[in-house]
């Protein structure tokens, strides 16, 4: 009796599955094989918009390094430590939402001796748009260096 319900179960869900891969009757092709009158999302705009980003994060010696540049990662790195990577944005969803990049840096000897995060900063197409300078020290939270990309 298993095995029934187990195949039964198994063929109504292959043929669920393959009902679903069928096509939008919204939005169908012209007859004539010429090409849809919606633009797709990508020939919307001016084309892809690039932009170049640079995580930077000072100081010397080594510490942990966590980022979100075109992947989200996190690294022992040896300063200073620097990232680039060109983030580009192909369709208007992705040039109106964006994306945001950040890094964390680990903590680093202060001159008085105590701990404090490293400093980083955020350049996007050669400008600084983002350093955790005057980062309050006792929330560790604004010691991090992010910026709204669009």
């Amino acid at each position: 009796m298993r095995k029934t319900i187990t195949t039964a179960a198994l063929v109504l869900a292959a043929t669920l599955l393959t009902g679903c891969g069928g096509g939008s009757t919204d939005d169908p092709k012209p007859a004539s094989g010429a090409p849809s009158a919606k633009p797709s999302e990508a020939a919307k705009g001016d084309g892809p918009v690039s932009h170049q980003v640079t995580l930077e994060v000072q100081g010397t010696g080594s510490t942990l390094v966590y980022y979100n540049l075109d992947t989200n990662k996190g690294e022992q790195v040896t300063l200073p430590w620097k990232k680039t990577a060109t983030i580009t944005f192909t369709t208007e969803a992705e040039k109106k939402i964006g994306t945001v990049v950040s890094v964390v840096p680990g903590s680093v000897p202060a001159a008085d001796g105590t701990l404090k995060a490293a400093p980083c900063v955020i350049t996007v197409d050669g400008k600084k748009v983002a350093d955790n300078k005057g980062a309050n020290d006792k929330d560790p939270s604004s010691s991090m260096c992010k910026y709204a990309l669009k």
